[in-house]
């Protein structure tokens, strides 16, 4: 785990946790996964992830991860060809995800430069 934050962010009153995680890696930049965990439905352990905002195997990775009231947010880091070695990601995107009509909704930011 990379990173992680607290708060209840679908309003039901209990905490859910949202983490950041991916392999360790003397080289490259491995990909990252962000999930959202519960308790377990009795209370105790493990908990379990109720769902998975970015899935390893789209290959990016994230930085600016912040829990702030129900808004995760995050900036996401990826490649725009295989030909983009694995240190030096070439695309980034900003994006939140909030508690909305009984889902989380994705919502990415405007691209650095667009109008």
């Amino acid at each position: 785990m990379v990173q992680r934050a607290s708060g209840d962010l679908d309003g039901d009153g209990t905490p859910e946790t949202v983490a950041v995680v991916r392999c360790h890696t003397e080289t490259g930049t491995p990909p990252s996964g962000i999930y959202v965990l519960a308790a377990a439905a009795d209370g105790g352990f493990p908990p379990r992830i109720v769902e998975t905002f970015l899935d390893p195997k789209e290959g990016m990775s994230v930085s600016g991860f912040a829990l702030r009231g129900t808004t995760v947010s995050a900036t996401l880091l990826g490649y725009s060809s295989t030909e983009v070695p694995r240190c030096c990601p070439d695309l980034q995107r900003k994006v939140n995800w909030r508690w909305q009509d009984g889902k989380f909704v994705l919502r990415a930011l405007p691209a650095a430069g667009s109008v």
